[in-house]
């Protein structure tokens, strides 16, 4: 396994649990995408125009979620934060509610529950929300969880089954030694592979409740303000993230007009966040790929070397699913049909030739 994020650990977890030697090559592990992510899963409203594939892996994915949480609560006695309020998607202004409204009629076509809402239904879920909010919906399948808790756990699970970390970097697949090698390394996995997987930054705070309690309020806020798009997720322990950007740049700074965005979009929609504290601003890098879908499968011309990776936005959410189709394909050999469209060989043959094996 190359790569110690929330993915690969969670396939180095499934596979020693079926006794299999697994070996993890990172040299910062947790130091990647996860650790900046607000861990929403999302599968309504991450749904979007055009990614009809994508949503069903998402869904998919989403339906595995509670069973994963309690088997790795169990296997590794960490509280993974997960909680099931489900998520309000949200309008501030008319143009801002026919833009939720669009995507509602879409989400709704393809089936997923979603309910629409007028103002007072909004607030009678939410009493928190700014009295100015025109409309939005209710996603009660959307859930969330604590990435900074979901990778410590896993890696914790994944080593009492057996694996083991190698906190050195792999610069050549050839450096990887087995009889399958799994390349989940984010945004690294294209100087590994060849594959076009990218860097997307996203910017993102978190906040903490004033006088040690839990926010004031307890869903996921997705809204939509003067054409920001901002999402606020509260914990049980009093933080609260905000985020997030999406840049297609690659310098890691913080800047200025990012936090500036963010706040008024969330004061605008909750205006007790005023009030809290602003712990920490972070930015981080999503691996993308050219279609917004990950690369799951083997990679064209390399026997034995399997990707995972491209998760983009999706790296929580789709983390079950990932590991147990991953997994499956490692013992079996055999793909699952799910993967058919989120294989490697989608994007034709590598920019260039990936080095070693």
């Amino acid at each position: 396994m190359v790569g110690g994020g929330v993915v690969g650990w969670a396939i180095a977890w499934r596979c020693a649990a079926r006794g299999l030697t697994v070996t993890v090559h990172d040299p910062a592990s947790g130091s990647g995408a996860s650790t900046v992510a607000a861990g929403m899963l999302a599968p309504v409203a991450e749904a979007y125009f055009g990614e009809t594939a994508l949503t069903g892996l998402l869904v998919e994915s989403a339906a595995r979620w509670p069973a994963f949480a309690a088997e790795l609560t169990a296997a590794s006695g960490v509280d993974l934060g997960y909680r099931t309020e489900g998520t309000l998607i949200v309008g501030r202004t008319g143009d801002d509610l026919a833009e939720v409204r669009r995507l509602g009629a879409y989400q709704r076509e393809l089936g997923l529950p979603i309910t629409a809402l007028r103002p007072s239904g909004l607030r009678d879920r939410e009493p928190a929300l700014a009295p100015r909010v025109r409309g939005g919906a209710f996603a009660p399948g959307d859930h969330q969880v604590d990435p900074r808790r979901l990778l410590p756990a896993l890696r914790a699970a994944a080593e009492r089954a057996g694996a083991v970390l190698v906190d050195a970097p792999v610069g050549r697949l050839d450096e990887v030694v087995a009889p399958a090698v799994v390349v989940a390394a984010g945004c690294g996995t294209a100087a590994l592979t060849g594959l076009p997987v990218r860097p997307v930054k996203g910017q993102i705070l978190r906040l903490r409740a004033p006088g040690g309690g839990p926010p004031g309020f307890r869903h996921v806020v997705r809204g939509y303000v003067d054409g920001e798009q901002v999402y606020v997720v509260p914990r049980a322990d009093g933080e609260v993230v905000v985020g997030a950007t999406v840049e297609e740049r690659t310098d890691p700074a913080v800047t200025a007009g990012a936090v500036l965005r963010l706040l008024r979009a969330a004061v605008d929609l909750l205006p007790e966040l005023a009030e809290y504290d602003l712990v920490e601003t972070t930015a981080g890098f999503r691996p993308g790929t050219p279609d917004n879908a990950p690369v799951v499968g083997a990679l064209p011309g390399r026997p034995g070397v399997l990707v995972a990776s491209g998760h983009h936005r999706h790296g929580i959410v789709l983390t079950p699913v990932t590991a147990d189709l991953v997994t499956d394909l490692v013992t079996t050999g055999t793909p699952d049909a799910m993967l058919a469209p989120f294989t490697p060989d989608r994007f034709g043959p590598p920019t260039r030739p990936a080095t070693g094996r």
